[in-house]
């Protein structure tokens, strides 16, 4: 069968971060995908090679997407003031798009390079943002983990309504997000 004229792997794509959104990274499928192109699901084998590839690339796509928006939104500051447009961005961004933030908890295999190169360079930004703080490498790593955790733990409960205290979400990711960041400053300054 010949590939469809005018579509391509970015169609393919775009089909996929669809179905994410709204049904959820598991409703993605090769029949769900082909359904919302009106293709079969063997014509998709023309432009990517099977269903890890999809998933491999709403990842990518999905880590280059969040980047791009905390770029866009931090610019080049770094510090607290950049730490913090990083957690409410990325908090929004998970409850905008919870099958894309979904397709980034997939973890990379060790033969995926593009997913590597896309997750490493989140880890990169997140540690720039940390670089006006005096921690050795390996704190500054553990921070990222932290941090990340902190914001993944926010998004996960509020996307599942397991905040159920009559606080506002906003309001506790920032008591939090104070705690982490002035224990910050007092390693920083031990260093």
């Amino acid at each position: 069968m010949s590939p469809r004229i005018g579509l391509d792997s970015q169609d393919v794509l775009l089909a996929a971060v669809e179905v994410a959104d709204n049904e959820g990274t598991g409703a993605v499928s090769m029949s769900s995908v082909a359904r919302k192109l009106g293709i079969r699901p063997p014509s998709l084998y023309n432009h990517v090679s099977g269903l890890e590839e999809i998933r491999t690339m709403l990842a990518v796509y999905a880590l280059n997407q969040l980047y791009d928006r905390i770029q866009a939104e931090a610019g080049s500051i770094i510090g607290e003031k950049a730490l913090r447009i990083f957690a409410f961005t990325y908090l929004n961004f998970a409850s905008e798009h919870p099958g894309l933030y979904e397709a980034i908890q997939i973890p990379p295999r060790p033969d995926d390079v593009p997913l590597q190169e896309a997750g490493q360079r989140f880890i990169d930004l997140i540690l720039h943002y940390l670089s006006s703080y005096k921690l050795t490498e390996e704190e500054a790593l553990h921070t990222v983990r932290g941090i990340r955790s902190l914001i993944h733990g926010f998004a996960s409960l509020k996307r599942q309504g397991g905040f159920g205290l009559p606080l506002e979400v906003q309001d506790s990711l920032q008591f939090n997000l104070d705690l982490i960041l002035e224990g910050l400053e007092r390693v920083s300054h031990f260093v």
